[in-house]
């Protein structure tokens, strides 16, 4: 299974609608990495709304995922995180200080552009 990824202006927007297993996580990964190159996009909105339960390798993903896309130059910004979520990459040590959050998608592209400075 892949997760879509749309393109909105020069932004990329996903929304993880199921929980996801190991392999569409790291399909996920390279999709995301290859969008940002192809598109040149500035932003990414990662909305988590929908999912509920998180494990170690899933939280790990998500935390490269948001390395790799600022190292190529793209700001990512994590909507709808859940409690269970937010404890479990608290537990599991991957401290998203830097990483800048919002309740929902709607939100997380107001914040997008304030991070990005348009």
């Amino acid at each position: 299974m892949r997760i879509p990824i749309l393109k909105l202006y020069n932004y990329l927007l996903i929304s993880i609608q199921t929980e996801i297993d190991d392999q569409t996580a790291i399909q996920f990964q390279e999709d995301l990495l290859d969008e940002i190159h192809k598109t040149g996009s500035n932003g990414v909105v990662i909305d988590l709304t929908s999912v509920e339960v998180i494990d170690s390798f899933i939280a790990k993903v998500l935390g490269d995922v948001v390395t790799m896309s600022d190292l190529m130059g793209a700001k990512v910004v994590l909507t709808g995180i859940q409690p269970a979520v937010a404890m479990t990459l608290i537990e599991l040590g991957i401290h998203m200080q830097n990483v800048p959050t919002a309740l929902d998608l709607e939100q997380g592209l107001l914040k997008l552009h304030q991070e990005l400075g348009e």
